[in-house]
Protein backbone atom coordinates (compact mmCIF):
# COMPACT_ATOMS: atom_id res chain seq x y z
CA UNK A 1 0.00 0.00 0.00
CA UNK A 2 0.96 3.61 -0.82
CA UNK A 3 0.21 4.81 2.73
CA UNK A 4 2.52 3.03 4.66
CA UNK A 5 5.81 3.89 2.11
CA UNK A 6 4.85 7.51 2.74
CA UNK A 7 4.92 7.13 6.45
CA UNK A 8 8.27 5.48 6.44
CA UNK A 9 9.89 7.43 3.97
CA UNK A 10 9.08 10.79 6.26
CA UNK A 11 10.37 8.87 9.49
CA UNK A 12 13.69 8.33 7.60
CA UNK A 13 13.70 12.01 6.37
CA UNK A 14 13.27 13.36 10.17
CA UNK A 15 14.98 10.69 11.96
CA UNK A 16 18.10 11.01 9.04
CA UNK A 17 20.60 8.52 8.35
CA UNK A 18 21.11 5.28 9.95
CA UNK A 19 24.48 6.33 10.12
CA UNK A 20 24.71 9.54 11.88
CA UNK A 21 27.22 9.88 14.78
CA UNK A 22 25.49 8.90 18.37
CA UNK A 23 24.96 12.25 20.48
CA UNK A 24 27.41 10.97 23.25
CA UNK A 25 30.15 10.81 20.42
CA UNK A 26 29.16 14.21 19.31
CA UNK A 27 29.19 15.78 23.00
CA UNK A 28 32.35 14.53 23.30
CA UNK A 29 34.10 15.72 20.11
CA UNK A 30 32.68 19.06 20.48
CA UNK A 31 33.52 19.00 24.68
CA UNK A 32 37.18 18.06 24.06
CA UNK A 33 37.17 20.82 20.67
CA UNK A 34 35.98 23.72 22.62
CA UNK A 35 38.38 22.64 25.62
CA UNK A 36 41.21 22.66 23.52
CA UNK A 37 40.19 25.74 21.99
CA UNK A 38 39.41 27.85 25.24
CA UNK A 39 42.29 26.53 27.65
CA UNK A 40 45.15 27.30 24.82
CA UNK A 41 43.37 30.57 24.07
CA UNK A 42 43.65 31.37 28.11
CA UNK A 43 47.48 30.13 27.83
CA UNK A 44 48.06 32.43 24.93
CA UNK A 45 46.39 35.31 26.69
CA UNK A 46 48.20 34.54 30.22
CA UNK A 47 51.87 34.09 28.07
CA UNK A 48 51.71 36.69 25.24
CA UNK A 49 55.01 36.34 22.68
CA UNK A 50 55.80 39.90 22.58
CA UNK A 51 56.48 42.47 25.39
CA UNK A 52 54.16 45.08 24.81
CA UNK A 53 51.47 42.35 25.31
CA UNK A 54 52.10 41.78 29.05
CA UNK A 55 50.50 44.97 30.03
CA UNK A 56 46.92 45.41 29.30
CA UNK A 57 44.78 48.43 30.20
CA UNK A 58 47.81 49.23 32.57
CA UNK A 59 47.87 46.41 34.48
CA UNK A 60 50.49 43.39 34.16
CA UNK A 61 49.19 40.35 32.83
CA UNK A 62 50.22 37.31 35.13
CA UNK A 63 51.25 33.51 33.76
CA UNK A 64 48.60 31.58 35.17
CA UNK A 65 49.96 28.16 37.06
CA UNK A 66 49.28 24.89 35.50
CA UNK A 67 46.42 23.94 37.95
CA UNK A 68 44.28 27.18 37.18
CA UNK A 69 43.95 25.76 33.21
CA UNK A 70 42.03 22.86 35.30
CA UNK A 71 39.14 25.14 36.14
CA UNK A 72 39.29 26.47 32.25
CA UNK A 73 39.49 22.34 31.07
CA UNK A 74 36.51 21.64 33.47
CA UNK A 75 33.91 24.00 32.65
CA UNK A 76 34.93 22.79 28.91
CA UNK A 77 34.51 19.09 29.42
CA UNK A 78 31.55 19.18 31.25
CA UNK A 79 29.63 19.91 27.77
CA UNK A 80 29.72 15.72 27.37
CA UNK A 81 26.78 15.61 29.68
CA UNK A 82 25.09 18.92 28.32
CA UNK A 83 22.25 16.62 26.76
CA UNK A 84 21.72 15.08 30.47
CA UNK A 85 22.59 17.57 32.99
CA UNK A 86 22.34 21.12 30.77
CA UNK A 87 21.61 22.99 34.20
CA UNK A 88 24.18 21.18 35.90
CA UNK A 89 26.75 21.75 33.27
CA UNK A 90 25.79 25.61 32.73
CA UNK A 91 26.68 25.69 36.26
CA UNK A 92 29.52 24.07 36.15
CA UNK A 93 31.09 26.56 33.29
CA UNK A 94 29.94 29.75 34.80
CA UNK A 95 31.45 28.52 38.36
CA UNK A 96 34.45 27.67 36.13
CA UNK A 97 35.31 30.68 34.24
CA UNK A 98 34.12 32.86 36.96
CA UNK A 99 36.76 31.23 39.48
CA UNK A 100 39.70 31.51 36.71
CA UNK A 101 38.96 35.43 36.31
CA UNK A 102 38.80 35.94 39.45
CA UNK A 103 42.03 34.66 40.73
CA UNK A 104 43.01 37.48 38.34
CA UNK A 105 44.48 35.50 35.05
CA UNK A 106 43.50 36.96 31.46
CA UNK A 107 40.56 34.29 30.80
CA UNK A 108 38.80 35.97 27.96
CA UNK A 109 39.18 32.67 25.96
CA UNK A 110 36.83 30.95 28.36
CA UNK A 111 34.10 32.97 28.27
CA UNK A 112 32.44 31.15 25.20
CA UNK A 113 31.87 27.81 27.06
CA UNK A 114 29.02 29.34 29.05
CA UNK A 115 26.87 30.09 25.34
CA UNK A 116 27.68 27.00 24.30
CA UNK A 117 26.21 25.39 27.62
CA UNK A 118 23.33 27.56 27.65
CA UNK A 119 22.15 26.59 24.28
CA UNK A 120 22.04 22.65 25.69
CA UNK A 121 19.68 24.21 28.80
CA UNK A 122 17.71 26.29 25.90
CA UNK A 123 16.82 22.95 24.34
CA UNK A 124 15.20 21.29 27.27
CA UNK A 125 13.59 23.94 29.33
CA UNK A 126 10.20 26.25 28.93
CA UNK A 127 10.93 29.53 27.08
CA UNK A 128 10.66 31.46 30.45
CA UNK A 129 13.28 29.66 31.86
CA UNK A 130 15.65 30.07 29.24
CA UNK A 131 15.61 33.42 28.96
CA UNK A 132 15.93 33.83 33.18
CA UNK A 133 18.76 31.32 32.57
CA UNK A 134 20.13 33.55 29.62
CA UNK A 135 19.99 36.69 31.70
CA UNK A 136 21.89 35.01 34.61
CA UNK A 137 24.21 33.83 32.34
CA UNK A 138 24.82 37.49 30.40
CA UNK A 139 24.72 39.09 33.99
CA UNK A 140 27.93 36.91 35.37
CA UNK A 141 29.68 37.00 32.23
CA UNK A 142 29.21 40.75 32.12
CA UNK A 143 30.43 41.02 35.76
CA UNK A 144 33.34 38.94 34.73
CA UNK A 145 34.32 41.42 31.92
CA UNK A 146 33.41 44.77 34.33
CA UNK A 147 35.66 43.24 37.26
CA UNK A 148 38.74 42.11 35.60
CA UNK A 149 41.16 44.69 35.35
CA UNK A 150 42.22 43.36 31.60
CA UNK A 151 38.98 44.07 30.00
CA UNK A 152 37.30 47.80 29.13
CA UNK A 153 33.88 48.07 27.27
CA UNK A 154 34.00 47.81 23.40
CA UNK A 155 33.37 45.51 20.71
CA UNK A 156 34.28 42.29 22.14
CA UNK A 157 31.64 42.64 24.86
CA UNK A 158 28.87 43.66 22.43
CA UNK A 159 29.73 40.63 20.65
CA UNK A 160 29.28 38.39 23.83
CA UNK A 161 26.55 39.79 24.85
CA UNK A 162 25.35 38.83 20.62
CA UNK A 163 26.53 35.37 21.64
CA UNK A 164 24.62 34.63 24.48
CA UNK A 165 21.04 36.00 22.74
CA UNK A 166 22.08 34.20 19.83
CA UNK A 167 22.55 30.80 22.11
CA UNK A 168 19.10 31.61 23.47
CA UNK A 169 16.65 32.18 20.80
CA UNK A 170 18.84 29.56 18.74
CA UNK A 171 17.85 26.79 21.78
CA UNK A 172 14.57 28.03 21.78
CA UNK A 173 14.21 27.74 18.02
CA UNK A 174 15.60 24.39 18.05
CA UNK A 175 13.05 23.37 20.46
CA UNK A 176 10.24 24.37 18.61
CA UNK A 177 11.74 22.30 15.34
CA UNK A 178 11.93 19.57 17.21
CA UNK A 179 8.67 19.70 19.10
CA UNK A 180 7.11 20.19 15.27
CA UNK A 181 9.23 17.35 13.85
CA UNK A 182 7.99 14.90 16.80
CA UNK A 183 4.33 15.80 16.63
CA UNK A 184 4.36 15.71 12.31
CA UNK A 185 5.89 11.89 13.21
CA UNK A 186 3.05 10.98 15.96
CA UNK A 187 0.36 12.08 13.17
CA UNK A 188 1.96 10.53 10.15
CA UNK A 189 1.97 7.44 12.63
CA UNK A 190 -1.54 8.16 13.82
CA UNK A 191 -2.97 8.16 10.08
CA UNK A 192 -1.05 5.18 8.71
CA UNK A 193 -2.48 3.14 12.01
CA UNK A 194 -5.92 4.42 11.80
CA UNK A 195 -5.77 3.41 7.76
CA UNK A 196 -4.43 0.21 8.50
CA UNK A 197 -7.13 -0.55 11.26
CA UNK A 198 -9.86 0.78 8.76
CA UNK A 199 -8.60 -1.10 6.45
CA UNK A 200 -9.17 -4.41 8.35
CA UNK A 201 -12.29 -3.44 9.74
CA UNK A 202 -13.50 -3.49 6.22
CA UNK A 203 -11.66 -6.64 5.47
CA UNK A 204 -13.19 -7.86 8.19
CA UNK A 205 -16.70 -6.94 7.98
CA UNK A 206 -16.68 -7.87 4.04
CA UNK A 207 -15.39 -10.81 5.48
CA UNK A 208 -18.84 -11.55 7.97
CA UNK A 209 -20.65 -10.65 5.59
CA UNK A 210 -19.60 -13.24 3.14
CA UNK A 211 -19.80 -16.15 5.82
CA UNK A 212 -23.53 -14.98 6.81
CA UNK A 213 -24.26 -15.01 2.68
CA UNK A 214 -22.49 -18.80 2.53
CA UNK A 215 -24.23 -19.80 5.56
CA UNK A 216 -27.89 -19.08 4.45
CA UNK A 217 -26.91 -20.52 0.90
CA UNK A 218 -25.35 -23.74 2.53
CA UNK A 219 -28.62 -23.75 5.14
CA UNK A 220 -30.85 -23.49 2.71
CA UNK A 221 -29.29 -26.17 0.20
CA UNK A 222 -29.21 -28.52 3.30
CA UNK A 223 -33.04 -27.91 4.44
CA UNK A 224 -33.56 -28.73 0.62
CA UNK A 225 -31.57 -32.28 1.10
CA UNK A 226 -33.13 -32.81 4.36
CA UNK A 227 -37.14 -32.08 2.96
CA UNK A 228 -36.23 -34.39 0.00
CA UNK A 229 -34.76 -37.14 1.76
CA UNK A 230 -37.55 -36.85 4.24
CA UNK A 231 -39.97 -37.07 1.51
CA UNK A 232 -38.31 -39.98 -0.89
CA UNK A 233 -38.52 -41.76 2.75
CA UNK A 234 -41.85 -41.82 3.22
CA UNK A 235 -43.46 -41.65 -0.16
CA UNK A 236 -41.61 -44.49 -1.21
CA UNK A 237 -42.47 -47.67 1.36
CA UNK A 238 -41.28 -50.47 -1.53
CA UNK A 239 -37.65 -49.40 -1.32
CA UNK A 240 -34.84 -51.87 -0.63
CA UNK A 241 -33.85 -52.06 3.09
CA UNK A 242 -30.67 -50.77 1.61
CA UNK A 243 -32.20 -47.70 -0.05
CA UNK A 244 -34.09 -46.63 2.65
CA UNK A 245 -31.45 -47.14 5.29
CA UNK A 246 -29.31 -44.50 3.15
CA UNK A 247 -32.70 -42.39 2.90
CA UNK A 248 -32.77 -42.08 6.26
CA UNK A 249 -29.04 -41.80 6.79
CA UNK A 250 -29.09 -38.53 4.68
CA UNK A 251 -31.78 -37.25 6.47
CA UNK A 252 -30.24 -37.42 9.36
CA UNK A 253 -26.88 -36.76 8.45
CA UNK A 254 -28.79 -33.00 7.11
CA UNK A 255 -30.14 -32.30 10.16
CA UNK A 256 -27.40 -32.78 12.11
CA UNK A 257 -25.14 -31.16 9.77
CA UNK A 258 -28.08 -28.39 9.46
CA UNK A 259 -27.95 -27.65 13.36
CA UNK A 260 -24.47 -27.74 13.69
CA UNK A 261 -23.97 -25.44 11.11
CA UNK A 262 -26.58 -23.14 12.49
CA UNK A 263 -24.82 -23.19 15.91
CA UNK A 264 -21.71 -22.68 14.65
CA UNK A 265 -22.16 -19.74 12.32
CA UNK A 266 -25.01 -17.93 14.03
CA UNK A 267 -22.35 -16.07 15.61
CA UNK A 268 -21.82 -14.17 12.60
CA UNK A 269 -24.97 -12.63 12.31
CA UNK A 270 -25.64 -9.68 14.15
CA UNK A 271 -27.85 -8.66 16.26
CA UNK A 272 -29.53 -6.23 13.89
CA UNK A 273 -29.39 -8.39 10.76
CA UNK A 274 -33.10 -8.96 9.67
CA UNK A 275 -33.42 -12.65 8.77
CA UNK A 276 -34.61 -12.91 5.51
CA UNK A 277 -36.93 -15.14 3.95
CA UNK A 278 -36.05 -13.95 0.42
CA UNK A 279 -34.32 -15.75 -1.66
CA UNK A 280 -30.14 -15.04 -2.53
CA UNK A 281 -29.29 -12.96 -5.12
CA UNK A 282 -27.71 -13.70 -8.44
CA UNK A 283 -27.26 -13.02 -12.00
CA UNK A 284 -30.97 -13.81 -13.03
CA UNK A 285 -31.29 -10.70 -10.98
CA UNK A 286 -28.75 -8.76 -12.80
CA UNK A 287 -31.56 -6.46 -14.72
CA UNK A 288 -32.79 -5.09 -11.97
CA UNK A 289 -29.64 -3.89 -10.59
CA UNK A 290 -28.53 -2.52 -13.91
CA UNK A 291 -31.81 -0.50 -14.12
CA UNK A 292 -31.28 0.85 -10.70
CA UNK A 293 -27.43 2.16 -11.66
CA UNK A 294 -28.71 3.43 -14.78
CA UNK A 295 -31.07 5.44 -13.22
CA UNK A 296 -27.94 6.56 -10.20
CA UNK A 297 -26.11 7.98 -13.46
CA UNK A 298 -24.08 5.20 -14.50
CA UNK A 299 -25.54 4.17 -18.30
CA UNK A 300 -25.09 0.24 -18.15
CA UNK A 301 -25.33 -2.36 -20.06
CA UNK A 302 -24.49 -6.09 -19.95
CA UNK A 303 -23.42 -7.93 -22.61
CA UNK A 304 -23.87 -11.98 -22.52
CA UNK A 305 -21.73 -14.39 -24.69
CA UNK A 306 -21.71 -18.21 -24.44
CA UNK A 307 -24.78 -20.70 -23.31
CA UNK A 308 -25.88 -19.43 -19.49
CA UNK A 309 -25.26 -22.36 -17.11
CA UNK A 310 -27.09 -22.62 -13.82
CA UNK A 311 -23.99 -21.42 -11.00
CA UNK A 312 -23.86 -22.88 -7.76
CA UNK A 313 -25.85 -20.74 -5.08
CA UNK A 314 -22.33 -19.78 -3.60
CA UNK A 315 -20.95 -18.74 -7.22
CA UNK A 316 -23.93 -17.35 -7.99
CA UNK A 317 -24.37 -15.00 -5.35
CA UNK A 318 -20.31 -14.06 -5.76
CA UNK A 319 -21.02 -13.22 -8.97
CA UNK A 320 -23.48 -10.86 -8.26
CA UNK A 321 -22.26 -9.05 -5.15
CA UNK A 322 -18.76 -8.75 -7.40
CA UNK A 323 -20.96 -6.86 -9.98
CA UNK A 324 -22.80 -4.56 -7.28
CA UNK A 325 -19.51 -3.48 -5.88
CA UNK A 326 -17.94 -2.91 -9.73
CA UNK A 327 -20.85 -0.90 -10.35
CA UNK A 328 -20.98 1.23 -6.86
CA UNK A 329 -17.19 2.08 -7.18
CA UNK A 330 -18.18 3.35 -10.49
CA UNK A 331 -20.76 5.94 -9.26
CA UNK A 332 -18.46 6.86 -6.46
CA UNK A 333 -15.56 7.51 -8.55
CA UNK A 334 -15.60 7.44 -12.07
CA UNK A 335 -17.37 10.91 -12.29
CA UNK A 336 -19.41 11.02 -15.54
CA UNK A 337 -18.93 7.87 -17.56
CA UNK A 338 -20.59 4.65 -18.58
CA UNK A 339 -20.59 0.98 -17.88
CA UNK A 340 -20.75 -2.08 -19.20
CA UNK A 341 -21.12 -5.83 -17.57
CA UNK A 342 -19.81 -8.63 -19.88
CA UNK A 343 -20.62 -12.15 -19.35
CA UNK A 344 -19.13 -15.38 -20.41
CA UNK A 345 -19.96 -18.96 -19.96
CA UNK A 346 -17.77 -21.43 -20.58
CA UNK A 347 -17.66 -24.98 -20.56
CA UNK A 348 -16.32 -25.11 -16.82
CA UNK A 349 -16.50 -21.54 -15.66
CA UNK A 350 -17.55 -18.24 -15.96
CA UNK A 351 -16.16 -15.57 -16.28
CA UNK A 352 -17.07 -11.50 -15.58
CA UNK A 353 -15.79 -8.10 -17.19
CA UNK A 354 -16.86 -4.95 -15.66
CA UNK A 355 -15.36 -1.52 -17.46
CA UNK A 356 -16.48 2.19 -17.29
CA UNK A 357 -15.55 5.18 -19.38
CA UNK A 358 -14.46 7.10 -16.10
CA UNK A 359 -10.97 8.54 -14.77
CA UNK A 360 -8.96 5.23 -14.35
CA UNK A 361 -6.38 4.78 -11.85
CA UNK A 362 -7.25 8.43 -10.54
CA UNK A 363 -10.52 7.38 -9.43
CA UNK A 364 -9.46 4.44 -7.37
CA UNK A 365 -9.50 5.85 -3.38
CA UNK A 366 -9.13 4.27 -0.04
CA UNK A 367 -12.74 3.33 0.18
CA UNK A 368 -12.46 1.60 -3.51
CA UNK A 369 -9.61 0.11 -2.59
CA UNK A 370 -11.35 -1.92 0.29
CA UNK A 371 -14.06 -2.54 -1.76
CA UNK A 372 -10.77 -4.49 -4.67
CA UNK A 373 -10.26 -6.21 -1.36
CA UNK A 374 -14.03 -7.62 -0.35
CA UNK A 375 -14.31 -8.22 -4.25
CA UNK A 376 -11.22 -10.23 -4.15
CA UNK A 377 -12.46 -12.33 -1.04
CA UNK A 378 -15.43 -12.86 -2.69
CA UNK A 379 -14.04 -14.40 -6.23
CA UNK A 380 -11.14 -16.74 -3.72
CA UNK A 381 -14.25 -17.76 -1.00
CA UNK A 382 -16.12 -19.07 -4.65
CA UNK A 383 -12.68 -20.57 -5.39
CA UNK A 384 -11.92 -18.14 -8.60
CA UNK A 385 -9.94 -15.14 -8.87
CA UNK A 386 -9.99 -11.50 -9.77
CA UNK A 387 -7.98 -8.97 -11.01
CA UNK A 388 -8.49 -4.99 -11.20
CA UNK A 389 -7.00 -1.90 -12.70
CA UNK A 390 -6.97 0.88 -15.63
CA UNK A 391 -8.76 0.05 -18.94
CA UNK A 392 -7.56 0.40 -22.32
CA UNK A 393 -10.05 3.33 -23.14
CA UNK A 394 -9.00 5.56 -19.70
CA UNK A 395 -11.83 4.16 -17.54
CA UNK A 396 -11.51 0.88 -15.02
CA UNK A 397 -12.00 -2.81 -15.63
CA UNK A 398 -12.68 -5.56 -13.28
CA UNK A 399 -12.30 -9.44 -14.62
CA UNK A 400 -12.86 -12.24 -12.69
CA UNK A 401 -13.08 -15.52 -13.18
CA UNK A 402 -15.35 -17.98 -11.40
CA UNK A 403 -15.63 -21.58 -11.32
CA UNK A 404 -19.34 -23.64 -12.03
CA UNK A 405 -19.15 -24.97 -8.97
CA UNK A 406 -16.96 -23.65 -5.84
CA UNK A 407 -13.35 -25.23 -5.44
CA UNK A 408 -13.52 -27.00 -8.82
Amino acid sequence: MATPNITHGFRALTHGPRERLSPLRVDVALAVGVTAVAVWGCYSESNPSRQALRAIAGHTVTPAPVWAYLLVAGAGLGLVWRRRRPRAVLVASLAGVLAFNALGYVGNAALVIPPIALYAVALTVPVRQSVALGAVTLLTLGTITVVSPFNSFGGSDTALCALVVVAVLGGIASANRRDYLAALRARSELVARTQEEEIRRTVDAERLRIARELHDVVAHTMSTINVQAGVASYVTSDLPPTAAEALRAIKTASKDGLRELRAILAVLRQADDPESNQPQPGLARLDTLVAGVSAAGLPTRVVSTGHPRPLAPAVDLAAYRIVQESLTNAIRHAGPATAVVRISYHRSDVRLCITDTGRGSSAVSPSAGHGLIGMRERAAAAGGSLSAGPAGNGGFEVNVLLPLEPGS
